[in-house]
């Protein structure tokens, strides 16, 4: 049995989904703690609550956003600028638990911190997420802006840390690996949690609608107009308008809903379309303003044939029914087995494990 220590980024919900599915297939068989920031710790510790898990609570790097859904560069600057600030008595502290606990491994998901910690204690760590894959892969098909807009992006994902044992990138998109990182990185599609596993694929004439925060006006109005119920998720439970339902957010339900719809209209992040794609559900990517990450994924989902794409702020009734007229062709290109990345990403882990634990042994021989 290992000590495995786990961090993410606190923005959303999908770096939490994505760690808690790989803390479930670890945590029979290995020592389990958390570091978690923002919503990461709003999904996770209510999750892991009185279980042999423990779940800590961690400061956030976050972004925020106006209410039209841009993203506001100057307060998330600021914010970010007084994050920095106290990142080096952040590293402290958890250098010093790092030290009472010692644990065999750290992963993280896009969260400086814990590795910063590791690799000063000589900790190893392995990062897992999406956010390499501007830093590994060949991104030549994209659009010139986006080419300019994934290099930039890049250099933050450059400064956050470096040093890993492995690099785990998850996606449900897999451009070409840059060939100075061929070996050395391994591409897995999303990670996949148990409820999406065992949910009971069906088509019963509904769509699900995805929004995180932002319900703008010509989203409502097209979504009215889509000639079916559609169970809307993001804004909050409140009275229904038409054939929109408004759901609170509901792991069971969610999963539910978006398993038996025939299609998922949403944000475009990488590990809701990667669980869509994996329950063979067309996608609509709405990429929000500002988010070119998002624009990113929206843009391979539709180099791949399997939905289609349009900013959020520029959807339109029209564009929902051709959405809903294309339904047939994007279904038969998806290939739900490409998605799942979890067999890999836990063999990966075990290896680097196993590699970690030979050395210790040779060590001691040597000694």
């Amino acid at each position: 049995m290992a000590k495995i220590f786990f961090s993410m980024a606190g923005e959303g919900r999908g770096h939490a989904t994505r760690i808690r599915a790989v803390v479930d297939m670890l945590r029979d068989r290995h020592e389990i703690g958390i570091f978690a920031p923002g919503d990461a710790w709003d999904l996770l510790e209510p999750t892991f609550r009185g279980t042999e898990v423990k779940v800590t609570q961690i400061p956030a790097l976050r972004f925020y956003y106006n209410a039209g859904g841009k993203l506001k560069y100057p307060i998330t600057g600021w914010k970010g600028a007084q994050y920095l600030l106290r990142r080096r008595s952040m590293i402290r502290k958890l250098m010093k638990t790092l030290e009472e606990e010692k644990p065999d491994l750290v992963i993280t998901d896009f969260e400086m911190t814990l590795p910063r910690a590791a690799k000063k204690l000589g900790i190893p760590f392995l990062s897992l997420n999406h956010q390499h894959f501007l830093i590994v892969n060949d991104l030549s098909t994209l659009p010139l802006y986006l080419r300019f807009h994934a290099w930039f992006m890049s250099l933050f994902v450059r400064a956050f840390y470096s040093g890993q044992e492995r690099t785990i990138v998850s996606s449900f998109y897999f451009p070409p690996l840059k060939p100075k990182y061929q070996g050395k990185v391994t591409q897995v599609g999303a990670i996949l949690r148990p409820r999406v596993l065992n949910a009971k694929i069906e088509r019963k004439g509904h769509l699900v609608a995805y929004l995180r925060r932002f319900g703008l006006p010509n989203v409502i109005e097209a979504l009215k107009a889509a000639g079916m119920p559609v169970r809307v998720y993001g804004l909050g439970e409140r009275e229904p308008e038409g054939n929109l339902t408004f759901c609170a957010i509901n792991e069971e339900s969610f999963v539910r809903d978006l398993a038996s719809s025939e299609a998922l209209i949403s944000t475009s992040g990488n590990q809701l379309l990667g669980e869509a794609l994996y329950l063979r559900k067309p996608i609509f990517a709405l990429p929000e303003a500002n988010n070119y990450e998002q624009f990113i994924n929206a843009h391979f989902l539709a180099e791949g044939g399997e939905g289609q794409w349009i900013a959020l702020d520029k959807l339109t009734a029209d564009d929902v029914h051709g959405f809903i007229g294309r339904l047939e062709d994007f279904r038969e290109r998806i290939e739900p087995q490409r998605f799942n990345g979890n067999p890999t990403t836990i063999a990966v882990i075990e290896e680097v494990l196993s590699q970690l634990g030979a050395d210790t042994n040779a060590k001691e021989a040597k000694t």
